[in-house]
């Protein structure tokens, strides 16, 4: 069976444990490879590595730290299929969905940062006849990321790529639910003559890897993305010892349609923004409002539409939803479905587990499920869900949907359906969210700032926003000389 190793001072290495953590291919239910049960030691290990690294890497000059990052965007593409496969192998998501989107988007993290960091500028500030101010942004030094499983690679080098790309050495934690990748990624690095102890990717499980990473005095910085929860751990651990934060946390995303919406193309991208990747996206609309006078020709539509979604073998080309990623979470998502009925809301379609015939017998699928019939409060409206799980409710106004919206301790995302702009921009506005989609969802320009409000998360990444983060601002104010 394929073991995994950790990438530490260049090198592919076994735990100092010795010890393994099994890991399981969801659609098939079964245990597929091995992954490093790491400890406080192999994070020692990694800093010290990272450490020695730094000295040399954050003064590298930004244009010779851009090409190596834009070989490994290189090695990245060259493996798409390969590492496209072994993604849906490790989160259960559609194999065409990993071509399509994932592997291409960590191309991409890899693509801007390199070429973003050549830009990067700073500011000037003249004091007229005093002084001369200017601001220096140096790396920070040591950095850790930690990433989520949902999206797997895309995250993990969103994370990675303006860390180093800043200058900075990084310790850096994969789910351990979905590792592969990273571990592959570690392999491209080599390849493209990445200096030994710039990235370190250690695997293992949160309480251990993640806690050392948190607690460890020489890692300055902290960039999480995951559960709320896991954040507020994070943030009790790191931010009693003053490192930086940046944590990208849960959603519950409501998406708002009006009546006047282009009804077909706000019907198609609905579908994709309520299941896409199993419902397995912060960015997922579960909640689902819709202007009264549209509400019945909507529900019908779209669990028409949802009823033909074709649940599948990932590897299959037609397969449009996989499998959850885990066992554990898939019995979660059913007990949410649990708790809707017993509040009170009837199922339109789905609910149950699908039961699947050949190599995903054993696997962990659950029907795409619609909900009506539940108040804006209750817990399956407040509380995250992140699985194939949707709720629709009808509104009157404008300022009963937006306190609907607003009801819940999450603000991540929002996404907004009218064709009148005044309304667009109106509501826009007082959407308690870091992230609004008119008229579309999921269209990204990686030069915005990115995160949440709230429960949400801590901070923005992409963009100037991430250079920013992993560096060290400085003023500098020089007098000027009466006279000149």
């Amino acid at each position: 069976m394929n073991k995994i190793k950790n990438y530490i001072n260049g090198e592919l290495i076994s735990p100092l444990s010795d010890s393994y953590i099994d890991n399981y291919e969801p659609a098939a239910g079964k245990v597929y490879s091995l992954i490093p049960d790491s400890d406080e030691r192999d994070i020692n290990c990694a800093v010290e590595a990272a450490v020695k690294a730094f000295p040399v890497w954050s003064v590298t000059p930004a244009e010779e730290r851009s090409k190596i990052l834009l070989k490994i965007a290189s090695l990245i593409q060259k493996n798409l299929d390969k590492l496209a496969i072994a993604e849906s192998i490790d989160n259960g998501k559609p194999v065409s969905l990993a071509k399509s989107v994932d592997i291409p988007r960590a191309v991409k993290n890899f693509e801007f940062f390199a070429t973003a960091i050549i830009h990067f500028a700073s500011e000037a500030h003249i004091m007229e006849d005093k002084a001369i101010n200017y601001t220096l942004r140096n790396p920070i030094g040591v950095v850790g990321a930690i990433s989520p499983w949902n999206l797997p690679l895309y995250l993990f080098t969103w994370k990675i790529a303006p860390a180093l790309a800043a200058g900075n050495c990084v310790i850096a934690k994969p789910s351990e639910i979905t590792p592969m990748t990273a571990y592959l990624l570690s392999e491209l690095c080599i390849e493209a003559g990445l200096p030994a102890g710039v990235l370190n990717i250690v695997h293992g499980y949160g309480h251990k890897v993640g806690k050392a990473i948190s607690a460890h005095p020489d890692i300055k910085a902290i960039t999480f993305t995951g559960g709320t929860k896991t954040g507020a751990d994070i943030a009790s651990i790191a931010a009693p010892m003053f490192k930086k934060l940046s944590l990208e946390l849960g959603g519950k995303n409501p998406n708002i349609i009006f009546a006047d919406c282009r009804f077909d193309e706000m019907l198609e991208t609905t579908i994709r923004s309520s299941f896409s990747n199993q419902g397995e996206i912060c960015l997922c609309g579960s909640r689902i409002f819709i202007e009264k006078t549209l509400y019945d020709r909507f529900k019908n539509d779209f669990v028409d539409r949802v009823k033909k979604l074709e649940i599948g073998d990932p590897n299959k080309p037609g397969t449009e939803q996989g499998a959850i990623v885990s066992k554990q979470h898939m019995e979660k998502i059913l007990s949410y479905i649990e708790l809707a009925q017993e509040e009170g809301g009837k199922i339109l379609c789905g609910g149950n587990r699908v039961n699947m015939d050949g190599r995903c017998k054993n696997g962990w699928f659950i029907e795409p499920t619609v909900i009506e019939g539940l108040t804006h409060t209750c817990r399956t409206n407040t509380e995250e869900i992140f699985g194939p799980v949707v709720t629709i409710q009808s509104f009157d106004t404008e300022e009963e949907v937006i306190e609907k919206a607003n009801c819940t301790e999450y603000g991540l995302a929002s996404i907004l359906w009218t064709e009148n702009l005044t309304r667009a921009h109106r509501v826009s506005a007082q959407i308690k969210t870091g992230i609004v989609w008119v008229n579309c969802w999921m269209l990204r320009d990686l030069r915005t700032p990115f995160g949440g409000m709230n429960s949400s998360g801590v901070g923005r990444e992409g963009g100037l926003e991430a250079l920013r983060f992993f560096t060290e601002p400085r003023n500098v104010c020089v007098k000027i000389e009466d006279g000149l």
